[in-house]
């Protein structure tokens, strides 16, 4: 699929609808324009709302028999074009071939799975404790919901909020990060294919984020609110839900601690921080932000970790013989290398492990030693390929540093089995823990945090009761 195929216009009532304002979209590699789309005011995404808003009546009365198999069709279509989606996260958001079609398999998966939980929406049935009443408890969709996913994930982000939303009965509005909104379109385009009907889905791609959002959030219209991105902004969000009292759930920001304790097995470690922490090039809330090693493997677990992040082939994602690609923008880059600085300001030692290209958003992976609890590198979500590591004495002391955050997304425990890695991972404020893993996201689990970190659970069997309303009947029987 050429660039030029993909979608660029905003979809509206199930038009695609050309704007007069355009906006640029660049590919990080080269810096070069990949296409030039629709930039929406806020009056095109409240037509959107009024769409969505149109098409809720019918769509809401439709059988969960007939929403999962849209939601089915559109995991088929998906998948059977897997390459087409791989190719525009490469080429809009910068990330390695085996990143992007990761990321497109994982995303259509939400499709599969929320397509079998669209049937499965449990109610409830019992007698009053005194007698006097049936309790009958329902669930109805809420309406229209505004979606708005952040560039590191332009495909998984967005299914997971769809997915879920359309199985509800829900109609939805997204407004995709400006970095990334082909892989928006795209997948909306999917799940037109696959038989949503006009107004379902509406997508509002805009350089304008701040008013467009305040527009919809405003609008009476405007159900419910869920939200991807920073702490910051999400912060900015709630703000403005909370003039309505808007249902809002929130996936924010992350700064996970990955433990290795004594009597780890330092092999195994490596392989899993390396996972931990490279995932789409470490531009990840779940990514590794700081890895706290026993004394006692420190230096072998140092040098393991520089070996094999030094094995890494930096280039273009679209070269499909490269581990690592680029940042999503410069802007993005550059932070990562201004907070590199400010921890060597501190007395941290980062080094380099490998050349990366001197032109595109590049940025070659760093091993930083030195670094204390407390010091820019563990206060700050990194968001690239730097590996701060902090050491410690005892397993209290550990938790104690892995606890001390406002956020609270995911926490990485290896230990020497999983017994001991689960003790220590209660111990953690965070609402996932991987255990001797790498990985812990899937759409069967429920993914979210605790503290700052996030509101409610995508995924899993509770991501679709984030966008329904809970209804209590009392009945005489």
């Amino acid at each position: 699929m050429a660039i030029l195929q993909a979608r660029r216009e905003l979809l509206i009532g199930g038009e695609w609808v050309r704007t007069t304002g355009r906006l640029e979209v660049h590919d990080p590699a080269t810096g070069e324009v990949l296409a030039d789309i629709a930039d929406a005011t806020a009056q095109e995404a409240l037509q959107a709302v009024g769409a969505a808003h149109d098409a809720f009546g019918s769509w809401s009365q439709t059988s969960a028999r007939q929403r999962a198999e849209i939601l089915r069709r559109s995991f088929e279509i998906m998948t059977a074009e897997i390459e087409d989606c791989a190719r525009l996260i490469c080429l809009e958001n910068g990330k390695a071939w085996g990143d992007a079609l990761g990321e497109a398999t994982y995303a259509a998966e939400f499709f599969r799975w929320f397509s079998e939980e669209a049937c499965r929406i449990a109610g409830d049935f019992r007698y009053a404790p005194n007698g006097d009443k049936t309790i009958i408890v329902d669930h109805r969709p809420m309406g229209v919901a505004y979606m708005i996913t952040p560039w590191n994930f332009p495909a998984a982000m967005a299914t997971r909020k769809l997915a879920p939303a359309l199985a509800a009965g829900c109609t939805a509005v997204l407004k995709p990060a400006a970095e990334t909104p082909l892989t928006a379109l795209w997948v909306a385009d999917v799940v037109q294919r696959a038989g949503a009907p006009a107004g379902v889905v509406n997508v509002v791609t805009t350089s304008q984020a701040g008013p467009v959002s305040e527009a919809v959030l405003a609008d009476p219209r405007t159900a419910t609110l869920s939200f991807t991105g920073s702490t910051y902004v999400g912060k900015l969000l709630l703000g403005q839900t909370a003039r309505r009292v808007l249902p809002s759930s929130m996936e924010l920001g992350g700064n996970a601690p990955l433990i290795v304790l004594e009597g780890t097995d330092v092999g195994r470690a490596v392989e899993g921080a390396m996972v931990a922490k490279m995932r789409n090039g470490g531009s990840a809330c779940t990514a590794a932000n700081r890895m706290y090693v026993h004394e006692s493997v420190a230096e072998n677990f140092s040098e393991q970790l520089q070996t094999a992040l030094a094995s890494l082939r930096i280039g273009p994602g679209i070269d499909r013989t490269n581990d690592l690609g680029a940042m999503v923008s410069l802007k993005e880059r550059d932070k990562v290398l201004d907070l590199v600085a400010a921890a060597e300001g501190e007395g941290a030692q980062a080094v380099a492990v490998s050349q990366a290209p001197v032109s595109g958003a590049f940025l070659a992976p760093r091993v930083v030693r030195g670094v204390e609890h407390g010091s820019v590198l563990t206060r700050s979500e990194i968001f690239g390929p730097v590996a701060p590591i902090v050491t410690f004495s005892d397993t209290d002391e550990a938790v104690r540093m892995a606890n001390d955050t406002e956020y609270g997304l995911i926490s990485y425990v290896f230990a020497r089995d999983n017994g001991q890695g689960i003790e220590v991972a209660r111990r953690l404020e965070s609402g996932m823990v991987a255990v001797n893993r790498g990985v812990a996201s899937d759409p069967a689990a429920p993914f979210g945090g605790m503290k700052e970190s996030g509101l409610g659970r995508e995924g899993g069997f509770a991501g679709i009761h984030e966008f329904l309303e809970t209804q209590y009947f009392a009945v005489d029987l």
